[in-house]
């Protein structure tokens, strides 16, 4: 009934002939989970950078570092990220959401630094300029009758690239490199929101087939990716349009 797909370790459907109302449904649940996660993810940041002492939790006021529970917050969502994808087919429902939700606080917790170190006028700006973009992306992709498997393509093998240039990047701390590295991502995951859009509603096509247990737990993981798609281009666009305190 599924096959894996190279983003992120989710499942795909051959593109059926279901009903289009099924699709909707399907992306409404989608665009309602990771709606709810970008909330939890906002306000839990919101919260954290407006406590001082919450803050020093995370960062070291002396050195400028992170602390251990830092680091923890900054690694701790990759780890969700992984379980969440490759256990698919072992957690119940019940338990992936859990886990999507708790990934949502620990993001909002490692992203407060955002607002502690940017003005917030330049992060609600980016944040706007943020959602204009991927709306229309995945609007896009949701409408496009042109199949965008093969750019999805080369849009994950230029991720894969990306990532090579920062981890080399994090050793050179060249600021050109840095960025280039920032227009790259900005394109990259401008391009994934239409791809990944396009592939969800491929997925909802046939989502009466899988059954309400499996349906639920795809709508999360989709939500998941559209989630990452929509933090990744904020990140990179913030660092062109965000001003520093």
């Amino acid at each position: 009934m599924f096959e894996q797909t190279n983003n992120s370790g989710f499942f795909t459907t051959q593109q059926g002939n279901q009903p289009v109302v099924v699709a909707k449904s399907f992306m409404t649940q989608v665009f309602g989970w990771m709606t709810l996660a970008m909330i939890v993810t906002a306000v839990t940041s919101y919260w954290f950078a407006s406590s001082e002492s919450l803050i020093r939790t995370l960062f070291n006021a002396q050195t400028g570092g992170l602390t251990g529970l830092g680091w923890f917050v900054t690694l701790a969502p990759i780890g969700f990220v992984l379980l969440m994808s490759f256990g698919f087919q072992r957690l119940s429902p019940a338990i992936l959401t859990l886990l999507f939700i708790a990934y949502s606080v620990l993001m909002g917790m490692s992203l407060s630094f955002i607002l502690v170190v940017y003005t917030s006028a330049s992060v609600y700006k980016t944040f706007a300029v943020t959602g204009v973009m991927f709306g229309v992306m995945a609007v896009t992709g949701y409408t496009t009758k042109t199949d965008l498997t093969k750019f999805g393509s080369i849009m994950m093998m230029g991720l894969i690239g990306l990532l090579v240039a920062m981890l080399i990047n994090f050793f050179m701390n060249s600021s050109a490199m840095d960025y280039i590295i920032s227009i790259i991502g900005v394109l990259i995951f401008t391009g994934l929101t239409a791809y990944d859009v396009q592939r969800l509603k491929r997925i909802g096509a046939g989502a009466g087939e899988y059954g309400a247990g499996n349906t639920r737990k795809l709508s999360i993981l989709g939500a998941l990716t559209l989630y990452l798609d929509f933090i990744n281009l904020f990140l990179f666009l913030l660092r062109f349009l965000g001003d520093r305190k």
